[in-house]
């Protein structure tokens, strides 16, 4: 919800052209209550609210704005000043938002700023989507092992207000290449050994990651052990950036909203729904619809063999739909508790005799209780006789174990080709096991009534 109560104020003083009341109002609140009274505004007032303050401040106002206006923002406004901006933000942060935008504009405002931070952003820009290198940022605390610790804190108070984080500081040989990590509090704690070089208080086991890592074994790294922040090196073991948690935050909302869609039988929307033009929905939906669509249509194929089977025992039609269903839900079950355990690093592929073991017991316990149920039910109010009444619970058994390792098998099967476990969507398995739970229910019913 927009929050207008300061939204009259706010367009009196852009109207009288009131710079200082503006550079109180963007200095009064901290970043994020700023820019969240600022959301009603249009983005070229916002632009003109941001202009009143220094450009630090700026910058760190403008980190709050929704993402749709910050594009707006340094897409329209003017490139000597957006250029500025762009000097001040994150180095992480900055790459994505110029990722998005028009490459003449890039083109115009990397031309525009500092050679080091421009080489920086062309560095960044370099690694692929979806890897560390995508994700890090180069604004650290790297020292030098030989320095003291008083040498260390007069450097990073030199250095404090160009970094992303300071609770680590990453420590350094000549050749950058990483050798091990001081916190700031271990620093301020040994104040009484000022000329102790960090060499000597450094913790050398170290968690890192490679640039060329997925992100998702970032995220499971920094959830591992905890951390703030994660350095990254390169090949020869350089310090060349580090991935703070906030943005490892952004890959797990970002993973589980993909696996969340994959699930749900569509391929995942790389922007926000309301944003997302028609045509590209109606095809990331149409897609899989369709594929599902001809799956479905195989069931129509396997009635239509038993066709004279169903002419001869009506009855039997009326179950169609519960065992179906049964077996899809059971299937659904399973595949959803796997896919959840592999993403969370609770199971392995190395892991599925155990999973099937369990799952096969699963299906038994489930489908037992199931069958009795449906035995009363099918004996009392439908099946001639109690001998074929037996047709639905002996099915009702065996779909369930079907679907429970069926569902359970399929992820860790799809994890083991090296994709991703959540592309065997509930709907491919309630597919699957509707054509199968047709085929063992009529097969058993012929078995038993023939």
């Amino acid at each position: 919800m927009i929050n207008i109560l300061l939204l009259p104020e706010l367009r009196e003083m852009l109207a009288n052209d009131d710079r200082a009341e503006l550079q109180q109002f963007c200095t009064a609140l901290n970043s994020a209550r700023t820019a969240e009274f600022m959301e009603g505004l249009t983005n070229a007032e916002a632009w003109a609210v941001l202009r009143a303050t220094d450009v630090s401040r700026r910058a760190e106002i403008f980190q709050y704005f929704e993402h749709e206006r910050q594009l707006a923002i340094l897409s329209e406004e003017d490139p000597a000043e957006v250029a500025l901006l762009i000097a001040e933000l994150y180095a992480d942060d900055r790459v994505d938002l110029l990722q998005e935008m028009d490459e003449d504009r890039v083109n115009l405002l990397l031309d525009l700023l500092p050679k080091s931070d421009r080489r920086d952003i062309q560095r960044l820009q370099a690694y692929a989507e979806g890897t560390a290198g995508s994700l890090m940022t180069t604004e650290m605390a790297k020292l030098e092992e030989h320095l003291t610790v008083r040498e260390a804190l007069n450097e990073i108070s030199r250095l404090s207000e160009q970094l992303e984080t300071i609770y680590y500081i990453y420590v350094v040989n000549e050749d950058e290449q990483l050798r091990g990590i001081v916190s700031g509090r271990q620093l301020i704690s040994s104040l009484g050994k000022s000329n102790t070089p960090l060499a000597e208080l450094m913790a050398t086991d170290i968690a890192t990651v490679v640039v060329t890592d997925d992100r998702e074994a970032v995220a499971q790294k920094v959830e591992r052990y905890d951390l703030l922040a994660i350095p990254v090196i390169d090949e020869s073991g350089r310090l060349v950036g580090i991935i703070t948690h906030d943005d490892v935050i952004d890959v797990v909302r970002e993973e589980m909203i993909e696996d969340v869609q994959m699930i749900g039988g569509m391929s995942p929307l790389r922007d926000e729904y309301l944003r997302i033009g028609l045509l590209l929905l109606c095809w990331k939906r149409g897609s899989w619809l369709t594929v599902l669509f001809f799956t479905a249509l195989l069931t129509a194929f396997a009635l239509r063999h038993y066709s004279q089977a169903l002419e001869r025992f009506a009855w039997l039609v009326l179950f169609l739909p519960l065992i179906s269903s049964t077996g899809g839900n059971s299937g659904n079950q399973a595949a959803t508790l796997v896919i959840t355990a592999l993403t969370g690093n609770e199971l392995s592929v190395k892991d599925w005799k155990r999973v099937l073991a369990r799952e096969w017991l699963l299906g038994m316990l489930l489908g037992s209780i199931l069958a009795v149920v449906g035995f009363f039910v099918a004996w009392t109010w439908f099946a001639p006789s109690a001998k074929e009444a037996l047709v639905v619970p002996i099915t009702l058994v065996m779909v369930v174990v079907f679907g429970c390792a069926t569902g359970s098998m399929l992820p860790l099967f799809f994890r083991r080709m090296g994709l991703d476990p959540a592309l065997m969507a509930n709907p491919f398995i309630a597919g699957i096991m509707d054509i199968t739970g047709i085929v063992i229910y009529l097969n058993v019913a012929l078995l038993l009534m023939s």
